[in-house]
């Protein structure tokens, strides 16, 4: 009996089969969420991070993290795959961010394919699957190989957040704060909706200052080019008949001949001096005072002046509305829409703003004391803060503002236009007057 009990049983079997086979076997643990938003953890043993996210999504659940459990086969394989270099990190910084410099998209551009997303989320896929999707639909201006990536980077265990803040040339804080925001609160696919809205809302905006300033433009271009042909093509054939006639030329005709002779002889001295007057508007523009004295200015400007104020305006309220109402934390919200707004001197008044913040303070209070945002705005933040309802207020403002955008842009393309005509009317008229006064004084010398 003895004998027997010596040799080891199927079930010491059994305990050393599963002792190998975590050892052996990759180990993952992770942290997900259901639909309800109810936090959930456990463990996995599967053979690799996509296996482990596809058998949380078969589980219902939305992966949050996964990471290799301590002491498995996927914690002791990870640290060779960190010690891997890409060739791309060992070039110097300034070539790499040469060499592998990307387009952005534009706002109409991210506002589709935010859209795109959140229609596959919101039939029911997973998360993966829908990013494998988005390989094969079509959105102008991002490229499959982004979506490609992101779904790699979700199948290894990264939160999609985390895929996206990788590839900063296509997703900007903004976005990628409001997505860890939706994962967090387990609203992605209300999230990607606001995005989509948000982004649309910006591009509708861009696209009326698109449309003021075309004709505007057009005007200017057609002025511009008939100037140019007439000096450099027209005027020196009237010049050497003006020369053969020996006759004493009004002062205008002098003017014109003389600037021509100029643009002739010294055109390369020219291009210099504007090319050094480029570039050093570029290096004033670049320091801290420049910017700020020249968006300053900006602010103050005759007409342009206020439709600017109103965009920044509309952008400031539209921002820290969309983030806020998605749940990103006030000082974040403000640092992320201080890093939005293009203009510095209220760049400068938002880091203010976030400072007293910090100390406890409204939002209201600090925007009014910097003296660089309208009292509307305020009053009806100070409303929002009173009520509770923040986001809400600065969606009103953001809605005003944006009406009273579209109105000043109809207003300023009504004054350029006929401003344009007259500029390019008194130019060609000058160059007429002067040919056709020399002529005139030619013929008056030949009948005498």
């Amino acid at each position: 009996m003895a004998r027997q009990d010596a040799w080891p049983t199927l079930e010491t079997f059994r305990h050393a089969w599963f002792i190998l086979l975590g050892y052996f076997m990759p180990q993952f643990s992770y942290k997900a969420r259901r639909r309800s938003g109810e936090v959930v953890t456990g463990m996995l043993e599967v053979a690799d991070r996509s296996a482990a996210l596809m058998q949380i999504e078969r589980l219902g659940l939305f992966p949050v993290a996964i990471e290799a459990a301590k002491g498995s086969a996927a914690a002791r394989a990870e640290p060779a795959a960190d010690r891997r270099v890409s060739t791309s990190a060992m070039l110097p910084p300034a070539l790499r961010e040469f060499l592998y410099r990307k387009r952005k998209p534009k706002l109409q551009e991210l506002a589709t394919f935010t859209q795109q997303l959140s229609n596959l989320l919101n039939s029911g896929m997973p998360l993966t699957v829908a990013l494998n999707s988005m390989t094969h639909l079509e959105s102008k201006g991002i490229s499959p190989e982004v979506s490609k990536q992101l779904k790699q980077d979700v199948m290894e265990g990264k939160g999609l957040s985390d895929a996206m803040a990788k590839q900063r040339h296509i997703f900007s804080d903004l976005y990628v704060n409001m997505v860890r925001a939706g994962e967090q609160s387990g609203a992605l696919v209300e999230v990607l909706k606001r995005l989509s809205q948000h982004y649309e809302r910006f591009a509708e905006v861009q696209q009326k200052f698109v449309s003021a300033l075309i004709y505007p433009a057009v005007v200017a271009c057609v002025g511009v080019a008939i100037i140019f042909f007439f000096m450099t093509y027209m005027l020196p054939k009237f010049i050497s008949i003006f020369e053969g006639m020996n006759v004493p030329l009004p002062a205008t005709t002098q003017f014109l001949i003389a600037i021509s002779k100029m643009f002739g002889t010294y055109w390369w001295l020219m291009g210099l001096v504007a090319l050094a007057l480029v570039v050093l508007f570029k290096r004033y523009q670049s320091s801290d005072v420049g910017r700020r004295a020249i968006d300053s200015w900006k602010m103050r400007a005759p007409v342009l002046g206020k439709v600017i104020k109103l965009n920044l305006y509309g952008q400031f309220a539209r921002t820290l509305a969309t983030l806020l109402e998605n749940g990103v934390p006030v000082l974040t919200a403000l640092k992320i829409t201080e890093e939005i707004i293009p203009n510095r001197v209220l760049k400068d008044a938002i880091a203010k703003t976030r400072e007293e913040v910090t100390d406890g303070k409204t939002i209201a209070q600090p925007l009014a004391r910097s003296k660089n945002f309208p009292q509307l705005m305020i009053d009806l933040l100070k409303i929002g803060e009173e009520t509770g309802d923040v986001p809400g207020a600065l969606r009103n403002v953001a809605d005003a503002y944006e009406n009273e955008l579209t109105i000043a842009l109809r207003v300023m393309t009504n004054l350029i236009e006929p401003a344009m005509i007259i500029v390019m009317a008194v130019g060609v008229g000058f160059l007429l007057l002067s040919v056709l006064s020399a002529m005139f004084a030619i013929t008056s010398n030949i009948s005498r």
